[in-house]
């Protein structure tokens, strides 16, 4: 089956019809030049590649070069018992299939929410028909419909010590993925930008749309914090190559307080 790959999102399509609704959507944009497409043959004839390189014991990072779309980094989380590729990118080849592969089965192919789609569709292909897990509430953005593709509502545990929790936020369905033996045994959230880690690493952002400086209010921003602290984690990675090393637990904490604060008006005086 042929497909495409919109160009802004880096999303596969079942068709190039239209504009990309992914784009079309206020948390997205489609550029002043308007609607493009591409194809992963173009993308291969024009010297895209992919790399993966290792981020902590058993969590590798894959990001193609040059970057596809949004350009995030996927994450390939390796356990005994399979493995997990979070965030899939919108670039796949034999060569980086095999690599992914040599680390171990693929139990299941999951995106945070629907910007990080990708080609979820076809890394499912060259990895073997890997399940590609999709959010119940977000399944009507999947623009290339496939078998593979399993709808999923409740937390749940992919692999043992690895949960896939919905938080809901920046889509009804948008997800992060908790890994208990990561970081030494301190705990690793793989956060999407469900929750976003800022630039200073220090803090995270809790919003609409990123590119578009829409907020989610105050009381989502409290709903997704109090949630993760069901959860013992010490670090988070979010979807580019931004990494909050350590207390990232209350750093999400203290950056929901705050983002609700200023919500309320807790600081107009500094205004």
């Amino acid at each position: 089956m042929s497909f495409w790959i919109c160009a802004t999102c880096g999303v596969e399509h079942a068709d190039n019809t239209g504009v990309c609704a992914i784009c079309a959507d206020e948390r997205q944009w489609v550029p002043a030049t308007g609607q493009s497409w591409t194809t992963l043959y173009d993308l291969f004839e024009g010297g895209y590649r992919a790399e993966l390189h290792r981020l902590e014991p058993d969590l590798f990072g894959i990001e193609s070069r040059p970057s596809v779309g949004i350009g995030q980094q996927a994450k390939l989380l390796c356990t005994p018992t399979g493995s997990v590729l979070w965030d899939p990118i919108g670039f796949v080849d034999n060569d980086i299939a095999n690599q992914v592969l040599d680390r171990g089965p693929v139990r299941a192919i999951v995106a945070s929410h629907p910007h990080m789609f990708g080609v979820q569709v076809e890394w499912s292909r060259a990895l073997g028909g890997v399940p590609v897990l999709v959010a119940e509430a977000d399944l009507a953005w999947v623009a290339r419909t496939d078998p593979v593709i399993e709808p999923w509502s409740a937390e749940r545990t992919l692999l043992p010590g690895v949960t896939l929790v919905p938080v809901g936020g920046h889509f009804p369905g948008s997800a992060v993925l908790h890994w208990a033996a990561g970081a030494d045994g301190r705990g690793v959230l793989l956060s999407g930008d469900t929750v976003f880690a800022n630039p200073d690493r220090t803090s995270v952002s809790f919003m609409r749309s990123y590119p578009n400086r829409l907020p989610l209010s105050g009381v989502v921003a409290e709903r997704i914090a109090r949630t993760l602290e069901r959860f013992d984690f010490d670090r988070l990675y979010g979807n580019f190559d931004t990494v909050i090393d350590t207390d990232a637990r209350g750093i999400v904490r203290r950056s929901a307080d705050r983002h609700w604060g200023w919500a309320r008006g807790d600081f107009d005086r500094l205004t």
